[in-house]
């Protein structure tokens, strides 16, 4: 293992120890990746990543060691097809010292067939999932994620900006998407997703892009993310094809009103909700409440989207280090839509915006 990984092995046992937790139990996951730098190949053949406070190591397929073990120093306890996974698992279990029904915290993106295995083999364990150990710990960026994620960032604003700067009359939204994915690909990045939305389109909040030609009077909706270095990026900028309405102004300075009040709402301590609201008070005092239709936004490390999530409801208190997206918008069916967002950190004195990209509507 790295370094780095140690130092979140041992950050990890920690939470152990605050939480009351015997066991974490990961299976072929972002979690997994996070916490030992392996990602095994996830089929029907359990596969995870067993953590107690005196030991650790993979219950894997015989057939995937070779491959995983370039990337850690963990043990492995193999099993080969002719024999199943029971007695292997027997043995990991027996090396990881638990106490009678111990508490489990299970991955919650592992396979069920997976985590039956285990619950089964550990009669009377009590479990839960991974929110107050590895989400806590993931949740909460260190200096080398935030250096990833800045990368990606900057490189997101290259991809968008050479998207606009494609734009003339008669492209379509899939040539557009083509010159964004380029941009990634030249950088040795991975496209992710390209949301190319001309006029209309841009109120289907995830509108598929396709064959749409731009013309003269389309508003443009760019919602685009890669992944460098195993880290994504995702921002939303919108654009105008020709002289700007007076209506498709009027709504831009509003979304822009919503994000700084998000912005502005964005403290360590306060709850997940009053971002939403702060946000949505904004758009629902313009009198388009109605046409913002989703949260304020995700959070975002390995998984584009992960905790912490900003809805009206969510109780999450946030805290330094934690990355989230900010993303109010305003949708006009047969017109367009107008969404406007970014990546921040949260810092001890209020969110740092990893991208350099203004917000100003594009004019082409």
């Amino acid at each position: 293992m790295s370094a780095l990984h140690d130092q979140r092995l041992a950050a990890l046992r920690q939470r152990m120890t605050e939480t009351g937790t015997d066991l974490v139990a990961l299976g072929p996951s972002s979690h997994m990746y996070y916490m030992s730098g392996v990602d095994p190949h996830g089929d029907e053949r359990p596969v995870m990543l067993l953590v107690s406070k005196s030991h650790a190591g993979f219950l894997m397929p015989a057939l995937n060691v070779d491959s995983s073990r370039q990337n850690t120093g963990l043990p492995f306890f193999p099993w080969a097809d002719d024999d199943g996974p029971d007695a292997a698992l027997q043995s990991l279990l027996q090396a990881s010292g638990l106490p009678q029904a111990p508490n489990v915290v299970l991955d919650e993106t592992m396979r069920t067939d997976f985590a039956l295995l285990l619950l089964d083999a550990l009669p009377g364990a009590s479990r839960r999932f991974t929110e107050d150990t590895v989400g806590f710990l993931r949740a909460r960026k260190d200096d080398a994620e935030y250096r990833l994620l800045k990368a990606s960032a900057v490189l997101n604003d290259r991809a968008i900006q050479a998207g606009f700067e494609a734009l003339k009359d008669g492209i379509t939204e899939l040539e557009v998407a083509a010159v964004i994915r380029d941009v990634y690909k030249k950088a040795g990045a991975v496209p992710v997703f390209t949301s190319v939305c001309f006029g209309g389109n841009g109120a289907f909040p995830h509108h598929h892009t396709g064959d749409t030609r731009l013309k003269a009077g389309d508003a443009v909706l760019i919602d685009a993310g890669g992944r460098l270095d195993g880290y994504p990026s995702d921002m939303t900028r919108v654009g105008f094809f020709g002289e700007p309405t007076a209506e498709f102004l009027e709504i831009h300075g509003i979304v822009e009103r919503a994000v700084q009040a998000a912005l502005a709402a964005s403290r360590p301590g306060v709850a997940a909700r009053e971002i939403d609201k702060a946000a949505r008070d904004v758009i629902a005092a313009a009198g388009y409440g109605d046409r913002f239709s989703h949260r304020t936004g995700h959070g975002m490390g390995i998984d584009i989207h992960e905790p912490p999530y900003l809805t009206a409801t969510s109780e999450t208190v946030l805290d330094e280090g934690m990355v989230y997206s900010i993303e109010p918008g305003i949708y006009l069916p047969g017109k367009f839509g107008l969404r406007l967002e970014d990546i921040v950190i949260l810092r001890e004195d209020g969110p740092e915006i990893l991208s350099d990209m203004p917000r100003a509507a594009v004019v082409r």
